[in-house]
C-alpha cells in the first residue's frame, strides 16, 4: 500500500469497500472510490470502475469500511492542543481526588509560573457543591492556580490567583458573570463567564511559536479519530495569523473552519474574510459570539428561573440590543455571525438578533446558533424560517442527562437536546463535540446522537430516546452538514466528484454493528485530498 506523501500518477482506486457516503438524496453506497492525483474524487460505484479506468493504481481495501472523513462542527483547536501540555481534570470523582492531582502536578511541574487545567465538574461529586480557594491552598499557595470547569464557563482559582487579580470580597460582579461567595459574602474562588476575565486576562498569553506547538500537537491527536476537519469556535488574531502560517507552509493536515472570538479588535483587525485558502485547508469566515453561559454553572440564561435555584435566571451577556448590534457589523462585513446560547432565554435573544438583522428571512451568510441545548418549543420553527443553523453537540445531551432535568424541570426539558424536534422543523443540525469540554473522538458523538446513552449503555432505551437521529441522519450531521454550515458543501462533506478526496477507513461497518459498539469504532487510515495522513498500522 503507498504511504502518505507519494507521487502519484493520473487516478488511484480503493476497491473491495463496504463504502457510504451522505449526499443530499440519501445515503449512497459504494465498493469503488476512485481518486485523482489531485487528491479530487473522480467516481465512487462498483468493479466495473477497474474496468473503466484500467490504469489507475488500485488499492485493496480488504473488505472494510469506507466512509466521508468526519468533521467537528464546533470544538476548540488550541484548547484540545493546551490541554495535552496542562493538568487535566476530567473525570475526577471528588474535590479531594482533585486536589491531589493538582498537588501532584504541581510538584511535577516545579518550574511552570501559574497552574492551568481544565475539567473538574461539581455535578458528578458526592457533594454537588462548588469547591473553593482554600481547597486549593491547601497543595499550592506559592503559585497561582487556575483551573477551567469542564464546561469552560466557570473557573477556580486558589488564593494566590486571586490576589494577583485584584478580587477582594468587595469587588463587584462584572455584567455577565458571577463570582461564587460564601454566606457571609466571602469570595470563594469560583468565577463564572465573565468573571473568569478577571483572573484570565492576568495570565501571559502564549506567543506565536507556543501557539504553533499547541495546533501541532492537537492536529496530531485529532487524524487518529477519523477526523478530517473541525470548525474552531473561537480564535483570536494571533491564532489566525499562526493558521494562515500553518496553511502556507503545508503543516494544516485537516482542515481548519475558524471563527473569530468576539466582533471587536479581532474582528477589525482581520478585516474581511478568508475563504478557501490554501487548497481548502483553511477559511476564516465566521464571528463567534456569546449571548449566555453554561447550564451546569447554572449561567445559562432562563426565561423563567431555574428549576432547582428559583432565585437565578442566568447570566446574560448581552442587551438584544447590543447583541444585534455586534451581529450585524460582523454580517455587514461579510462574516458568517456563530452565537453560543444554551438556554431557552440565550437562544430566543439570538433568534430575534437574526430576525432583525436579516429582515425576517435566511441569510446568504447562513448564521449559527452554537449548542441550541434548551429551546422552547415555539422557538424551533423559527430555526428555519430564519435559515438558522442548530450547531449542535450530541455528547452534551449524555453528559448534561445527570443533571440538565433538574436544571430546567420536566416541560421545558421538551425543547433541550431536541435533535428530533429540529430535523422534523427542517432546521439544519451541524454535530460536533466542543471538545475539549467533552472528549474529541467523534464516534463518541455518534453514538450518543444514536442511542442516547452513556457509553455504559445507560438509561436502557436511552435519555429521551424519541429524540435520536439515525445512524444514517448522524452520518449526514458530522459530513454534509458541517460542510453546509461553513459554506463547504460545494467541494467537501461527501464523496461525490469534483469534491476532495477526504475519508476514512474504519474497523467496522457503522451501518451494521449493533448500536452498542458504535462509540468502540476504530479508525484505520485518514485520508485527506486523496494523501494518507494517518495509518493506525504504521502508528503501533
Amino acid at each position: 500500500m503507498l504511504l502518505a506523501g507519494s507521487a502519484w500518477a493520473g487516478e488511484t482506486a480503493i476497491h473491495n469497500v463496504s463504502g457510504y457516503t451522505s449526499t443530499n438524496s440519501g445515503i449512497q453506497e459504494f465498493t469503488v472510490l476512485m481518486f485523482s492525483d489531485k487528491g479530487r474524487v473522480v467516481a465512487t460505484g462498483d468493479e466495473s470502475l477497474l474496468n473503466e479506468h484500467p490504469d489507475a493504481i488500485r488499492i485493496d481495501g480488504k473488505g472494510r469500511t469506507l466512509l466521508p472523513g468526519l468533521t467537528d462542527g464546533h470544538a476548540h483547536l488550541s484548547g484540545y492542543g493546551f490541554l495535552q501540555r496542562s493538568l487535566d481534570l476530567f473525570g475526577t470523582p471528588s474535590v479531594e481526588d482533585a486536589v491531589e492531582k493538582i498537588g501532584a502536578y504541581a510538584k511535577s511541574n516545579p518550574h511552570a509560573a501559574w497552574i492551568q487545567g481544565r475539567g473538574w465538574n461539581q455535578v458528578i461529586w458526592p457533594v454537588q457543591e462548588f469547591p473553593t480557594a482554600a481547597d486549593i491552598d491547601a497543595v499550592v499557595a506559592d503559585r497561582p492556580v487556575w483551573l477551567r470547569r469542564v464546561d469552560g464557563h466557570a473557573g477556580w482559582a486558589n488564593s494566590n490567583a486571586l490576589e494577583i487579580a485584584g478580587i477582594t470580597d468587595d469587588t463587584p460582579d462584572p455584567i455577565g458573570g458571577k463570582i461564587i461567595r460564601d454566606d457571609n459574602g466571602k469570595a470563594t474562588g469560583v468565577l463564572i463567564d465573565k468573571a473568569m476575565g478577571l483572573v484570565g486576562e492576568k495570565i501571559p498569553s502564549p506567543d506565536k511559536d507556543e501557539i504553533r506547538e499547541i495546533y501541532r500537537a492537537a492536529i496530531a491527536g485529532l487524524l487518529p479519530y477519523g477526523m478530517t476537519g473541525m470548525h474552531d469556535a473561537g480564535i483570536n488574531i494571533d491564532e489566525a495569523e499562526v493558521l494562515i502560517s500553518m496553511a502556507d507552509d503545508g503543516e494544516l493536515g485537516m482542515r481548519v473552519y475558524a471563527m473569530l472570538r468576539g466582533a471587536g479588535e479581532n474582528l477589525d483587525k482581520m478585516g474581511k474574510p478568508l475563504k478557501r485558502y490554501a487548497q481548502d485547508r483553511l477559511d476564516i469566515r465566521a464571528v463567534k459570539i456569546y449571548s449566555d453561559g453554561a447550564l451546569g454553572s447554572r449561567g445559562a440564561a432562563m426565561i423563567e428561573p431555574y428549576s432547582d435555584d428559583p432565585e437565578n435566571r442566568g447570566l446574560p451577556f448581552y442587551t438584544l440590543e447590543e447583541l444585534t448590534g455586534q451581529a450585524h457589523k460582523a454580517n455587514y462585513m461579510g462574516f458568517q455571525v456563530a452565537i453560543h446560547a444554551i438556554g431557552d432565554y440565550g437562544n430566543r435573544q439570538c433568534l430575534d438578533t437574526f430576525e432583525a438583522i436579516q429582515g425576517n428571512k435566511p441569510s446568504p451568510l447562513r448564521n449559527r446558533i452554537e449548542h441550541a441545548q434548551i429551546v422552547t418549543l415555539d422557538d424551533i420553527p423559527r430555526f428555519q424560517e430564519l435559515g438558522v443553523i442548530a450547531a449542535m453537540q450530541a455528547t452534551h445531551a449524555t453528559s448534561d442527562m445527570n443533571m440538565a432535568e433538574a436544571r430546567v424541570g420536566p416541560d421545558r426539558i421538551k425543547g433541550g437536546y431536541a435533535w428530533r424536534r429540529m430535523l422534523d422543523a427542517g432546521v439544519v443540525i451541524a454535530n460536533g463535540s466542543d471538545f475539549p469540554v467533552e472528549l474529541a473522538n467523534p464516534w463518541h458523538g455518534l453514538y450518543a446522537s444514536v442511542t442516547r446513552q452513556s457509553r455504559e449503555g445507560l438509561p436502557e432505551g436511552g435519555w429521551y430516546a424519541d429524540q435520536a437521529l439515525t445512524r444514517g441522519e448522524t452520518l449526514h450531521s458530522f459530513t454534509l452538514a458541517n460542510a453546509y454550515a461553513a459554506h463547504q458543501e460545494e467541494y467537501l462533506g461527501s464523496l461525490e466528484p469534483g469534491k476532495w478526496a477526504d475519508f476514512i477507513i474504519i474497523d467496522r461497518n457503522y451501518f451494521e454493528v449493533p448500536q452498542s459498539e458504535i462509540d468502540d469504532i476504530e479508525t484505520l487510515e485518514t485520508w485527506v485530498a486523496g494523501k494518507k495522513v494517518y495509518s493506525a498500522e504504521d502508528a503501533q
